[in-house]
């Protein structure tokens, strides 16, 4: 029990952690304006992408910094060329815009890498266990994850707070008309920090990309998840993407290591429960086999409780 609890707790820091990483860059895209890009997920890939087929041919480590600062390049073009061209036409056109998007980055990663996964590995210099525990291994790759997610959640966070840029950032939120008059260009602003979350993005997929598996459904199975933490933490909000993502991360690796049935604890209490009795096998079912729904019935009870997040300050 001990063992399960360590190593969950881990494993929930680490999975929270990486969400965090993706759900600050379309928190800040969202903060200053007003997008929710459906296409997020997808750089989150080209990141996963980039940083394979550069460690090809120098090394994982060149990987780490230049396929962030590509894919952060390539996310400002689409906000300069793409998004600033729409969003005259509203919300609904930028939605539209970015969930095209996302199709046409998921068809070229297909057309250039294939539809099977590809082989991204893990670099030498942290292929090894960092240690053992009740006789199991922790890998240290997972380790190098987890301390440069923290590593960039407390960059951000001085970044936005502690600089002035961070302070030119936040005015452009709250009073663009205002920073605009100070002498700042705000769209380059804009395009900046649209190409700085996609860059964070990007860098999730380089960190996670050897550990988890690299594919083009990658940016598909992590969209939906992404969206539940932004909007469980509050739109806008970074401390609350980072609070909704630790707690979505330690809720469901929990939830997947629990083999344990609503018929099992019934019948601690001395009910027999059967699939005949019951009508079928709802009762049956294990903790582990509903966890992929319960991030989304969280975000049903926010959005009928609370409906500005756990720490946002306007309406979802």
């Amino acid at each position: 029990m001990l063992e399960l609890i360590i190593f969950s707790s881990l494993n929930g820091l680490l999975y929270g952690m990486l969400l965090f990483l993706l759900a600050s860059g379309l928190t800040l895209i969202f903060s200053m304006m007003g997008v929710l890009n459906f296409a997020h997920a997808s750089f989150y890939m080209l990141g996963a992408y980039f940083g394979f087929q550069i460690s090809v041919y120098v090394g994982y480590w060149p990987g780490l910094v230049l396929a962030p600062l590509l894919v952060g390049v390539i996310g400002a073009l689409v906000e300069r060329y793409g998004l600033r061209r729409v969003h005259k036409h509203g919300h609904v056109a930028e939605l539209l815009f970015t969930f095209g998007l996302a199709f046409i980055i998921e068809e070229l990663v297909q057309m250039i890498w294939g539809r099977i996964p590809v082989d991204y590995r893990v670099p030498e210099l942290l292929n090894f266990s960092a240690f053992t525990l009740f006789a199991t291994t922790y890998p240290a790759f997972r380790m190098f994850m987890l301390l440069m997610s923290v590593a960039v959640f407390i960059g951000l966070l001085l970044l936005l707070t502690r600089t002035r840029v961070g302070l030119i950032i936040r005015a452009a939120l709250a009073h663009p008309n205002m920073v605009g008059a100070l002498g700042h260009n705000v769209p380059l602003v804009f395009m900046l920090v649209f190409g700085v979350g996609c860059g964070l993005a990007a860098l999730a997929g380089v960190i996670a990309g050897p550990a988890l598996v690299t594919q083009p459904a990658m940016a598909a199975s992590l969209g939906p998840i992404l969206f539940v933490v932004v909007v469980v933490g509050g739109l806008g909000s970074l401390q609350g993407a980072f609070v909704a993502s630790l707690l979505i991360g330690m809720i469901q690796t929990f939830a997947v290591a629990l083999n344990v049935s609503l018929a099992d604890v019934l019948a601690r209490f001395g009910f027999t429960v059967t699939r005949e009795s019951m009508g079928g096998d709802l009762w049956m079912a294990t903790v582990a086999q509903v966890a992929p729904i319960i991030p989304y019935l969280l975000l049903v009870l926010v959005l009928i409780f609370r409906p500005k997040g756990l720490m946002g300050d306007r309406d979802t």
